[in-house]
This record gives C-alpha cells, sequence and structure tokens, in this order.
C-alpha cells in the first residue's frame, strides 16, 4: 500500500529571463541524457534475467527520475510568467531584486529574491515564496524586517536594493 501525501502548495509562477532559460536548457539535456540512459536499460535487459540485474534496475530507476523531471519542466515550463523588466519603482522590493541586509551583529548578507524554480542558495538566490522574500516584498532602504522561526526572531534592516548586479 502506498503512503498518501499531501499535494505541495503552489509555487509562485514567476522567473527571471535567465532561470526561463536554464530550464530551457536542462530540458534539452534531459532529452539527450534519456536517449543515454534508454541505450543502456535496452542492453543491460539484453544480458538475461532482470530480477537480478543490478545494472538494468539502476538504469530504469534513473529513466524514471528523468521522465519525472521532464513530466514536469513540460508541465511547468508553459506556466510559467518570465518577468524581465525592473519595476518602476526601483527603491522599493520586488521580484527579482539584489537586497543586501544587515543583522543585528552588523553582517552584511546580499539576498536575490527569484521564482521558486531558480533557488541556489550558493548564488544567494531565494524563493519568492521564502519567509524572508515575503517579509521584504515592498519594503524599502533602512526599512525592519523581523523573521520568527521555531527557535528565534532574526531582525534584518535593508541596507541596498539593486535591480541590476549585486553591488560588490
Amino acid at each position: 500500500m502506498s503512503r498518501w501525501r499531501p499535494p505541495r502548495p503552489k509555487s509562485s509562477p514567476y522567473i527571471t529571463q535567465e532561470g526561463y532559460q536554464a530550464l530551457e536548457i536542462e530540458l534539452k539535456e534531459l532529452w539527450t541524457r534519456r536517449k543515454d540512459v534508454t541505450l543502456a536499460v535496452t542492453a543491460a535487459a539484453a544480458e538475461g534475467d532482470r530480477s537480478e540485474n543490478a545494472e538494468y534496475i539502476y538504469r530504469k530507476k534513473e529513466l524514471r527520475g528523468i521522465d519525472r523531471r521532464i513530466h514536469y519542466l513540460q508541465k511547468r515550463l508553459p506556466a510559467l510568467n518570465i518577468v524581465s523588466q525592473p519595476p518602476d519603482d526601483q527603491d522599493r522590493i520586488f521580484f527579482s531584486a539584489w537586497v543586501t541586509l544587515e543583522n543585528e551583529a552588523g553582517e552584511e548578507v546580499t539576498y536575490r529574491i527569484v521564482g521558486a524554480d531558480e533557488l541556489n542558495p550558493k548564488k544567494h538566490y531565494i524563493s519568492l515564496d521564502s519567509p524572508l522574500a515575503r517579509a521584504l516584498l515592498k519594503k524599502t532602504f533602512d526599512d525592519e524586517v523581523a523573521i520568527q522561526n521555531e527557535l528565534k526572531e532574526t531582525r534584518y534592516t535593508v541596507v541596498d536594493i539593486n535591480y541590476g548586479k549585486p553591488s560588490e
């Protein structure tokens, strides 16, 4: 019997032009990768008994993962709204803004608010659906934002807002 999981909440349908292009490239690469994996599955299946064939089982599992991602991208890409223009009021925080925040200890951190499909902590990209991004929306310079989690409350002050490249 399978385990029932509630459906995931829908994420925001917004994406930057760069993020959309990255997803299109990923989809093309997945189709190429799928061809290679399909050939490997065929070769593994030709080896005989499939129930004890580790290569066959592994490649089938890999193929399912690729198919799942292709299906997701094919449904998601047409539903996305590409945001390519910065907002008229660039003194406020909106989608695709680079925001520099200062915490209570005086440390500065810069984040970019992007769509859920572009989330990348290494690049300091945060999702529009994240608690921090939701708290930051429509704020301006020197506004204070408080983020509450189970353990503590963290306060940030908006130091800089930029819609181009981040200020170093």
